[in-house]
């Protein structure tokens, strides 16, 4: 890990998210992943992103705060965007989202093994239900 840009790697991962591409997310995620704690594919991974985005076609986010331990790192993003299909369980409504995630990842030869993120489900439910 000494010689891998963990900074650019999350910018750029960030910038492909951002763009909704998702074909070179191979350069990002490991075949076999643990996403939010079960074992799954990159496969698995870019299906839960396609269907944000599908629900949510500006989705976009914000890196706030960056931090690096080792093999892991912890992000503080802003996350916002109008659903335009039902979404975590809410019909869309015409309004719009900002909402805070954190994110914990480990990432191994370069790519990410473990994909944590967690946010305010009930701020969300507020901000969506118009």
């Amino acid at each position: 890990m000494a010689d891998f840009d963990i900074h650019g790697f999350y910018r750029r991962y960030i910038e492909e998210l951002n763009a909704h591409t998702f074909d070179g997310m191979d350069a990002f995620i490991h075949d076999k992943v643990t996403l939010n704690g079960e074992p799954g594919t990159r496969d698995d991974v870019i299906a839960v992103q396609k269907a944000d985005i599908d629900a949510v076609p500006d989705f976009h986010w914000e890196v706030r705060e960056f931090l690096v331990d080792g093999d892991r790192a912890a992000v503080r993003a802003i996350n916002t965007g109008t659903p335009v299909k039902e979404w975590l369980g809410v019909a869309p409504t015409g309004a719009s989202f900002e909402i805070v995630e954190y994110a914990i990842y480990r990432i191994r030869d370069g790519r990410f093994v473990q994909m944590t993120a967690l946010h305010d489900a009930s701020a969300l439910e507020r901000q969506l239900a118009g």
